[in-house]
């Protein structure tokens, strides 16, 4: 059979799952006589995947390149029976179901399940009777809110990974994460709460957006730097938008700020609330990774306005692209990435001045360069390679015992 990685996120279509028709006997009929075929993933050797995409898909395809799996996959949750989901095609009798899928990288395939009726951590009969049929990954990754002990417990040959992707670093009860042989961290203190839950865990500061980086999705292109600033984050308020709109309404009105948003709530109200300020910003979004590049490219420093965020991926992101970052210095998971050499951070009362000095300065900066030398994904996955290995020790020597 051949091996796998497998990333699960918490992204669920439809929240909190509802109560299904179908149960546990109807998804392992379907899956017993069908399977989805494996988009472009089947036949790409290591050498010819290509470590590109957002930080769902990077990681389990950097597995690939390395020659620790053959397949890598990340699945999802369908919260309804009217949602799109990959089995739904032949429980429905027709097409309604089924999932339409964005594309992949080679390498990669995506799979969405149906959830089990119950809020996060997610359970499934369906991805159940899919592993049944077709068996667990060597390596599963669990991203966010979760998955329940059911699906832990069908993987329990795998080596299980967690990573909250949030500022919360452990997202799941105990009865949840007791399961899990790794636990990756965007900072130390995270590690710390960890290791108080769960003292002998195998703990690594290594954040699945920061790391992992991917210097084919996030490059120079030569555009013309007609934004001053740049900010990719979603509109909620963790992201703390007004942070930038406080800063740029005390600099002249000619410094000029791109906004790209990929989802969140406060859109209307962040532009409205610019607008009346009378300051200088374009909103756009959502975009795919290469548009997002391309916009980045177009402005001369990036920003990170939070404070209770998870180690953003955007912050090797705007590197990679050439870009100095001014992040918030409260910013609680992924401030090791700012370094004199990248950037700088700044106290909520002084992000303007610094904002002001790092747009004066931002020619000065290689920091594509220091991100090469330390954060994409060949270094990253080396790490992940050494905590997998001592995970199996681990095992070996229960076993042995």
């Amino acid at each position: 059979m051949t091996s796998r990685i497998v990333a699960v996120s918490d992204f669920c279509d439809g929240v909190p799952p509802a109560p299904s028709r179908y149960h546990l006997p109807d998804f392992t009929r379907i899956w017993a006589g069908h399977d989805l075929p494996p988009a472009r993933a089947a036949n790409v050797s290591a050498p010819d995947v290509r470590v590109v995409g957002g930080y769902l898909e990077r990681l389990p395809l950097a597995a690939v390149a390395a020659g620790l799996v053959e397949r890598a996959e990340v699945w999802q949750f369908a919260g309804h029976d009217d949602a799109p989901f990959d089995s739904g095609r032949w429980l429905g009798g027709h097409d309604r179901h089924a999932a339409p899928r964005p594309p992949a990288p080679a390498g990669l395939t995506r799979r969405t399940f149906r959830a089990d009726g119950h809020p996060a951590p997610y359970g499934s009969a369906d991805a159940l009777a899919h592993i049944a049929r077709h068996g667990a990954p060597e390596i599963l990754c669990v991203w966010g809110l979760g998955v329940n002990e059911a699906l832990l417990n069908a993987c329990q040959d795998s080596i299980r990974i967690y990573n909250s992707i949030d500022a919360d670093p452990i997202r799941i009860p105990p009865e949840v994460s007791r399961h899990f042989d790794i636990f990756l961290t965007g900072s130390e203190w995270q590690s710390d709460r960890i290791h108080a839950r769960h003292p002998a865990a195998i703990c690594e500061v290594l954040p699945i957006g920061p790391d992992f980086a991917s210097d084919l999705t996030f490059h120079p292109t030569g555009a013309a730097k007609d934004y001053d600033v740049v900010y990719v984050a979603a509109t909620q308020p963790y992201k703390r938008h007004d942070l930038l709109l406080d800063a740029l309404d005390r600099l002249p009105r000619s410094v000029r700020a791109l906004c790209v948003v990929g989802y969140g709530h406060l859109t209307d109200e962040l532009r409205a609330e610019g607008e009346r300020r009378g300051l200088n910003i374009d909103w756009v979004g959502p975009v795919s990774h290469d548009e997002v590049n391309a916009l980045i490219n177009r402005a001369r420093v990036g920003v990170v306005c939070g404070v209770d965020d998870g180690a953003p991926a955007i912050l090797t992101e705007y590197m990679l692209a050439g870009l100095p970052v001014l992040a918030n210095d409260r910013l609680v998971c992924g401030r090791q990435y700012i370094r004199p050499d990248t950037g700088l951070t700044a106290p909520e009362d002084r992000f303007h001045e610094a904002l002001a000095s790092l747009i004066a300065r931002s020619a000065q900066f290689d920091t594509r360069a220091v991100v090469q030398a330390n954060w994409t994904w060949p270094h990253s996955i080396r790490q992940l390679t050494a905590l997998i290995d001592k995970a199996r020790g681990y095992r070996a020597g229960r076993v042995s015992a």
